[in-house]
């Protein structure tokens, strides 16, 4: 699923009150982690995950592992912290046309 520039403005607008509801720590990406964000994203549809990596690049891959293993499309990365998207069969999130 791709997003448009539209599309993600809304979805950081809508993001901008969330706190992280998964934090990644000492332990790294594990499949418990990753069970807990797939839960999440298909209750929320929109989340933010915080992620405690020791160096910038730890980080990015820690990103994209989250992003390929769940199908989220990261809305935005502010320093530690992923918000994702992922809309699931309820559509409660209505985003906003192209």
């Amino acid at each position: 699923m791709n997003l448009s520039n539209k599309q993600k403005q809304y979805l950081k607008g809508e993001a901008h009150h969330l706190k992280p509801v998964v934090m990644i720590g000492a332990n790294g990406l594990t499949e418990g982690v990753l069970a807990e964000i797939e839960n999440a994203l298909a209750f929320h549809e929109l989340i933010k995950v915080k992620v405690s990596a020791e160096d910038r690049d730890t980080k990015k891959l820690i990103c994209d592992a989250i992003i390929r293993e769940t199908g989220a499309v990261q809305v935005q990365l502010i320093g530690s912290i992923l918000t994702l998207f992922k809309q699931s069969e309820e559509k409660k999130i209505a985003l906003p046309k192209h």
